[in-house]
C-alpha cells in the first residue's frame, strides 16, 4: 500500500531530506508540503530543488495541504507541530513527529490527539539510536553501582534546544532502568565550586558549533574503567529513513501513540 504523506518545514533542511526520501521509496507518495507563510519558497513546487517537479506546491494553509494526506511528518517547532496537530486531529491524518522541544504540557496535548489519530513521537528517528538506547538500558542495570554516568552531546550551531531530544532521552532511559526519576537526578550545568558528585547523578554536557548532525556519547565512569556507549549521525538521512520506517508503521494504526521502539520491535 501507497503511503500519502505531507511532510512540514518542506523547504528546510530536514524536509528537504524527507522529500528526497519520500520520492526515492516506491512505497511511498508526497501529496502534501507545508511551511511558515513567511517563506519565500510558498507556491514553488516541493521538489524543485531535486529537479524533478511533483506537481505539489508548497503552502502554508494546513488545510490545503494535509487533504490528501494519510500521514504527517513533522520535523518543526514545538508551536507549529501542535498547530499542525489539531488540524490533524480533525481531519483525521496520523502524524510522525521529530520534533523537540516540547514541554510537558505540549506533551499532554500530543497525548490526548493520540486518542483520535496515530502518532509515533521520537525525539531521534534514527533506527541507530534507539538500538543505542536499548543497549544503555541494558548497560545502566549492569552498571548500575559503582559507576558514574555522563552524556555528552554535540550538535550544530544552529540548534535552539539544549540538551537535545536524544540526550534527554538518553538520561529517561538509563534512569528508568535505575529506578530513578531524571528530573530528580539530572545534573545540567556545573560551574564553581560545586563540591564532590552526586553519585546518583547522570551529568549532562553540551556542545553546538559548526555543521555537526549530532553526536551522543554516555559515558560509564568506574574506578579503573571506563565504558562508552557512542552514536554518531554523519547525515539527516538517518532520521528521514527512520521517519518512513515510522509512517508505514502507522499505515494499520487509527490511533494511539507510540515511539521507536514500537517501530522497530525493541519493546
Amino acid at each position: 500500500m501507497t503511503q500519502r504523506i505531507a511532510v512540514a518545514g518542506a523547504s528546510g533542511r530536514m524536509g528537504k531530506m524527507l522529500i528526497e526520501a519520500i520520492r526515492a521509496d516506491d512505497g511511498c507518495q508526497l501529496v502534501g508540503a507545508l511551511d511558515l507563510a513567511a517563506s519565500p519558497t510558498i507556491g514553488d513546487d516541493a521538489t524543485a530543488f531535486l529537479g524533478q517537479p511533483s506537481g505539489v506546491l508548497i503552502t502554508a494553509d494546513i488545510g490545503a495541504g494535509l487533504k490528501d494526506a494519510a500521514t504527517l511528518i513533522d520535523f518543526t517547532r514545538p508551536e507549529g507541530t501542535l498547530a499542525h496537530l489539531r488540524v490533524c486531529r480533525e481531519m483525521g491524518v496520523n502524524l510522525v513527529i521529530g520534533t523537540t522541544g516540547f514541554s510537558d504540557l505540549q506533551k499532554a496535548e500530543v497525548a490526548a490527539a493520540a486518542h483520535d489519530v496515530a502518532i509515533v513521537m521520537a525525539p531521534n528517528m534514527s533506527v541507530g539510536v534507539n538500538v543505542t538506547l536499548k543497549l544503555l538500558a541494558m548497560a545502566a542495570k549492569s552498571l548500575a553501582s559503582g559507576f558514574d554516568i555522563e552524556i555528552i552531546e554535540a550538535h550544530h550551531r544552529h540548534k535552539v534546544d539544549a540538551p537535545s531530544g536524544t540526550a534527554l532521552k538518553m538520561g529517561e532511559v538509563i534512569a528508568k532502568a535505575l529506578g530513578r526519576e531524571l528530573s530528580d537526578c539530572a545534573v545540567f550545568a556545573r560551574e564553581g565550586v560545586t563540591g564532590e558528585r552526586d553519585p546518583a547523578a547522570i551529568g549532562f554536557s553540551t556542545i553546538r558549533g559548526g555543521d555537526i548532525v549530532g553526536d551522543h556519547t554516555v559515558l560509564f565512569a568506574g574506578t579503573g574503567e571506563r565504558v562508552e556507549i557512542t552514536h554518531r549521525s554523519g547525515s539527516r538521512a538517518t532520521y528521514a529513513q527512520g521517519s518512513l520506517r515510522a509512517a508505514h508503521f502507522l499505515a494499520t494504526k487509527k490511533s494511539g501513540l507510540f515511539d521507536m521502539f514500537d517501530v522497530l520491535g525493541l519493546q
